[in-house]
């Protein structure tokens, strides 16, 4: 697995690089945003991880534009910041997961691994309706009308997982092993970020409630 790491801190840039490739993966380390953003699209990498505060340009700055520049690899990314405000914009950037600082090397190992056994579903249809919206499975696509929705891999990952089980209640936990994986320790405030994004997507005027709260559950997403 190749990895593209972006950390100004050298000393934690060194050990992460030392502890990641006596593990086997292949590291390329970036000292700024504007480096990093150009390296990814160079050249292919299974896993970026940036922190959030790089020199030039932020490590949040760096995922929206590799998103809208149409990047589908998944992004990790290292902070300070844990509160849901933060994840939100975090998430709305494109980035899949978080790990806050200090961390241990183990916990960040378990997050790239999650990160690497992305989940693939299959499904008997490629379109979706959700009320007024379409959603193109296989062309990783939502629509409505002739206006696209963009929704980062993480989004589409969930809205497909509600819209496959309308009207059922998916509890929390099956919503993070199904995204994220079994092996994942992605916390409820990640969830809670994703979904409060993807309402304003799918809704952003917030009339119409897609996706409900069952509260001490989960959620679940209505028959239209």
């Amino acid at each position: 697995m190749k990895i593209l790491l972006a950390e100004d801190d050298r000393r934690l840039a060194r050990l992460i690089m030392r502890m990641l490739e006596n593990e086997g993966y292949r590291l390329v380390l970036c000292e700024d945003g504007d480096t990093a953003f150009d390296r990814a699209l160079e050249e292919p990498f299974d896993i970026i991880i940036l922190d959030w505060m790089l020199p030039k340009k932020e490590g949040v700055s760096v995922s929206r534009e590799l998103r809208k520049e149409g990047y589908q690899g998944a992004i990790l990314m290292l902070t300070a910041r844990d509160q849901v405000d933060d994840l939100v914009q975090g998430f709305d950037a494109g980035v899949d997961d978080y790990l806050s600082k200090p961390f241990e090397f183990k916990e960040l190992f378990a997050r790239i691994t999650a990160l690497g056994r992305r989940r693939s579903f299959l499904y008997e249809d490629n379109w979706v309706m959700i009320g007024d919206l379409q959603l193109d499975v296989q062309h990783h696509m939502l629509k409505r009308g002739d206006e696209e929705i963009q929704l980062t891999p993480k989004e589409f990952q969930l809205l497909v997982l509600f819209a496959r089980h309308k009207n059922q209640v998916l509890t929390r936990e099956s919503i993070l092993q199904h995204v994220w994986g079994a092996d994942s320790d992605v916390t409820m405030n990640t969830l809670e970020a994703f979904i409060k994004l993807l309402r304003k997507k799918l809704d952003p005027s917030g009339e119409k409630k897609y996706i409900q709260t069952v509260r001490g559950i989960g959620y679940r997403m209505e028959k239209e």
